[in-house]
């Protein structure tokens, strides 16, 4: 590029003439027009704009005339690089117009199609049960504790006051682990929640306020009502001055949470080996609420017509369990209670078969939804 000259005739510089140009625009003009995509428009738009296109070079060359000449020179240049780009502006926005058109004809989504295709999951009702039940004692300041579902034997069966020679310790109620020694392997899959009540004594000073909830074993048959594999939750209160009246006001509680606050409790006596004194439970009936006793014109399916319904046992804890985790029985007292969650589940959602609730179909738990 050469210094300003007077002399010199901006005629003679091939890249400034007016048909060269004009040749320029046009060109830019016709590749944009030819330009099918935005992707050949941004190539085209490099080519014809950018800092090597040749109007950006004959520009330059404006710069080494003279200054009478600059300003025609510079007005044909400036007039074509305008006409180039507003036809580059004006190209973008028709393709950018085609692709979104094209966009939401090839990703269209049919709002009219069924929404659930894939069927939402549901958590299952028994985690749901045992969650709510825990949460009430949790509400009165119990501790919510679990323990090992292989457990010994002097967890299980000794430490409740449960003799050697009792029933419940034969191959016909419990599972003992290691093959070949049978009874005398010493371990066995927990056949109740209890063992986490043991366990919490020996672990904690008391007073003692746990709920334990878990999954339990025994050699039952699978049918309706029963079911090898179940569930429990079990509550012991270990602390001074406990008596009888503290554990009815407790199940009571319970139960109004659960069932409505005009619900009742009843105890009937009973033995267990971990406690004297014991009980049978009993709650109104939450259908009828006893209305269906001694009357034939309105039969009640749930219970029976009897009024009432079993729910668990209960009862003072033995001074004998106590002793074994050394808990001093002449300084306190406690009590405990337990029942079965599949039963609790039936009660509560008219549940007629057991092994609805172990057969894994989601159309049993769907309905229950994602309570929390």
């Amino acid at each position: 590029m050469s210094a300003p000259n007077k002399s010199y005739d901006p005629v003679e510089v091939e890249t400034l003439k007016p048909e060269e140009i004009e040749r320029m625009r046009d060109e830019a003009l016709a590749a944009f027009a030819a330009a099918d995509s935005l992707d050949a428009l941004h190539e085209a738009k490099v080519a014809h704009t950018g800092p090597a296109s040749p109007l950006a070079l004959a520009n330059r060359e404006i710069g080494a005339l003279p200054p009478h000449a600059k300003a025609d020179a510079g007005k044909r240049v400036g007039m074509a690089r305008g006409a180039v780009n507003k036809a580059l502006a004006a190209r973008q926005t028709e393709l950018e117009a085609e692709r979104d058109a094209r966009v939401l004809v090839e990703e269209a989504v049919d709002v009219t199609l069924p929404y659930d295709r894939v069927p939402a999951g549901a958590r299952h009702p028994l985690t749901t049960m045992m969650e709510r039940v825990a949460d009430v004692f949790v509400s009165m300041g119990y501790e919510v504790a679990e323990g090992p579902e292989v457990e010994a034997e002097w967890f299980n069966f000794d430490a409740l006051n449960i003799a050697p020679d009792h029933p419940a310790r034969t191959m016909q109620d419990t599972f003992f682990i290691e093959a070949g020694k049978g009874e005398d392997s010493g371990v066995v899959l927990r056949t109740h929640t209890s063992p986490v009540q043991i366990r919490s004594l020996l672990h904690r000073e008391p007073p003692v306020y746990v709920v334990c909830p878990g999954r339990v074993y025994r050699t039952d048959e699978l049918d309706a009502t029963h079911t090898p594999v179940f569930h429990q939750i079990e509550l012991l209160a270990v602390d001074e001055g406990l008596t009888m009246a503290d554990l009815k006001g407790t199940l009571d509680h319970m139960v109004q949470s659960l069932f409505g606050a005009d619900m009742k409790t009843r105890l009937r006596p009973n033995y267990f080996p971990f406690t004297e004194p014991s009980a049978e439970m009993d709650m109104l009936c939450y259908v009828c609420k006893g209305a269906s006793v001694g009357d034939p014109d309105r039969p009640c399916r749930t219970c029976s017509s009897e009024g009432w319904i079993e729910l668990g046992g209960c009862g003072m804890v033995n001074p004998r369990v106590l002793t074994a985790c050394g808990v001093d029985p002449e300084k306190y007292s406690g009590f405990a209670f337990g029942f079965g969650i599949e039963r609790m589940l039936m009660f509560r959602h008219n549940v007629e078969d057991m092994r609805d609730m172990v057969e894994g179909d989601v159309r049993f738990t769907r309905p229950f939804g994602m309570e929390i």
